[in-house]
């Protein structure tokens, strides 16, 4: 069959199982989009290629498929450079196709050029650029390998408009992928996994660390029958909340700059550290050279790089997680560390219950009590996509996830504006699912174009605005280490009712407690995307903070004042 590579691209597309593509024409890739009404493959218009880049990217940490983002040469391309950086950052499967200018003009600035590839090299797993329509079909199976294998990653094919158009015989080619010096899956060393057991026998007061390798790996039941067997505690990284429920006897919470407070403690007076899909990045440590000085460190990671990258590990094991924790389970027997777990059950103290009811609740309202009755009203069921600042932290607190996959949030890039088109990825993934996007007054002003790609679609979406009328997290490190000199992040915004309602969509505000559950009901039970104003207390912080670079059990708590306790209901 002959075929144009306009065709062969959404022929590899339907092959490798895309259902939704997400993207914005232009004159480079204006072929593709051509012929892409001829295939099954629904795509979703957004309103600026950095909305298209996150909607893939939530559509793949939701769903565990690749994530599929389109986009035209020159200005096209380089508005997803954001969202590809942010994807490699957390390790999301994702495919990019972008158009280029006819080769023949590559290097001659023409109109619209730009080399996307040599931009996106440092921040993609791998980039093609395709000149050939031969080639095209090539390049998108091992890009779609790429993406899923190994450590999961973003990857760009950028074509030109002259490959596009020319034509070529096509069959699909369904051998499987191989690439010369690409190992994307390494066997557990024997010799590792037998000192890591030995690690673990001798521990009295072994702490699990479970990143979001754990959700990678689709190692959650591994991961809970191994705890239970050691019977060791299990605190998650940001991205790994919901590898590990919250609600079990085993989960003590979230670790670092915003952790738990005794999560931390933990840490520092642990002898054993088993991190298991986690990298050991700065949010995480603190101090590297006081950071469990205590502690052995057993290291399972799918990619050999973060081996010893920052924290050395005394057994280092690089393989999938799953089928380490697999055979590892099969080396040991039932143990109990009954005095540990109750030790760090002891450093909760007061905040052991942390009853929501113990909020000040005079009617006024806290990020953490928006929070929290979202996640009191939605049973905990919902798919949370959050934006990055001081509600992303709060989120991580007072949204208690016993499921994976269902917090969606930037982490090793810290994206504003990636809530909102992160959402509406999600709900495509996910469309029986509830989905919120939980965002700041800053972040959500930043991508709230991409409300009119919700209404345009029929999308239902919850928008929680936490409007505290400034940029939060920024103006929290002025207030603790820039004596309170608020340089650029008060905030003055629009209507955010208003802006709902020019969509076509409803708009609704919360400005104190006592309305806070009928009107987060009234959204939820509505038709369509809603936006949701809430009107929050505008100079309250996230406790506990680790000031940057201090010992991570050197936290900045709470002041004694009846203002919020320090974190919400407890998971145990």
């Amino acid at each position: 069959m002959q075929r144009t590579g306009a065709q062969i691209i959404w022929e590899c597309l339907v092959h490798e199982g895309v259902r939704t593509v997400f993207g914005y024409p232009g004159g480079a890739i204006l072929p593709a989009y051509d012929a892409m009404l001829d295939y099954p493959i629904r795509h979703v218009l957004v309103r600026h290629e950095q909305g298209a880049g996150h909607m893939a990217d939530g559509y793949a940490r939701a769903s565990g498929e690749v994530g599929v983002a389109i986009a035209t040469s020159g200005p096209g391309a380089t508005n997803l450079v954001t969202p590809i950086a942010t994807a490699q950052m957390d390790s999301v499967p994702m495919v990019c196709v972008t158009g280029q200018v006819p080769s023949k003009l590559i290097g001659y600035d023409a109109f619209q050029e730009t080399d996307i590839t040599g931009i996106t090299l440092p921040v993609t797993k791998h980039s093609y650029l395709v000149t050939r329509v031969d080639d095209i079909m090539p390049a998108m199976k091992e890009a779609f390998h790429l993406a899923k294998s190994g450590r999961p990653g973003p990857v760009l094919v950028d074509i030109t408009k002259d490959a596009q158009q020319a034509t070529a015989e096509w069959a699909w080619d369904d051998k499987p992928v191989k690439m010369r010096g690409y190992r994307a899956h390494r066997d557990p060393a024997k010799s590792e996994i037998s000192k890591a057991v030995e690690l673990i026998k001798a521990a009295r007061k072994p702490l699990i660390l479970a990143g979001q390798g754990v959700i990678q790996s689709n190692a959650m039941k591994e991961l809970r029958a191994f705890a239970e067997l050691i019977d060791a505690p299990v605190t998650v990284t940001l991205l790994g909340i919901g590898g590990f429920p919250a609600n079990h006897h085993l989960g003590i919470g979230m670790m670092g700059m915003h952790g738990e407070a005794w999560v931390n403690h933990a840490i520092q007076e642990a002898d054993l550290l088993l991190a298991f899909g986690m990298r050991f990045d700065d949010r995480v440590t603190g101090n590297l050279k006081t950071y469990a000085p205590h502690a052995k460190k057993i290291h399972v990671d799918i990619d050999p790089s973060e081996i010893n990258k920052n924290v050395r590990a005394d057994a280092a094991i690089v393989a999938d997680l799953r089928e380490t924790l697999r055979e590892m389970l099969d080396m040991l027997e039932p143990m109990t560390h009954g005095p540990w777990l109750k030790y760090i059950a002891s450093m909760k103290g007061d905040t052991a219950v942390r009853d929501i009811q113990r909020l000040p609740d005079s009617g006024h309202l806290y990020a953490a009590h928006v929070i929290n009755d979202i996640w009191r009203l939605t049973s905990g069921n919902a798919i949370i996509a959050t934006d990055v600042g001081q509600h992303q932290m709060w989120e991580a607190q007072y949204y208690h996830h016993n499921e994976p996959r269902t917090l969606i949030t930037s982490g090793g890039l810290g994206t504003m504006g990636f809530g909102l088109p992160a959402a509406i990825g999600a709900k495509m993934a996910k469309p029986e699912s509830e989905v919120w996007a939980i965002v700041g007054d800053g972040g959500f002003q930043m991508t709230q174009a991409e409300l009119s790609t919700a209404a345009q679609e029929n999308i239902k979406v919850n928008v929680a605005i936490i409007n505290n009328g400034y940029l939060g997290m920024v103006r929290q490190w002025q207030e603790f280490f820039y004596e309170r000199r608020y340089a650029a992040t008060p905030l003055k915004s629009p209507d955010f009712v208003k802006i709902a309602e020019a969509h076509g969509l409803l708009g609704l505000r919360v400005e104190n407690r006592p309305s806070l559950e009928d009107i987060v009901q009234r959204a939820r039970s509505a038709e369509g995307t809603v936006v949701l104003d809430f009107r929050v207390e505008q100079e309250d912080s996230v406790y506990p903070m680790v000031p940057a670079g201090a010992d991570l059990d050197a936290m900045i708590r709470r002041p004694e004042r009846p203002v919020l306790v320090e974190t919400a209901d407890d998971p145990i």
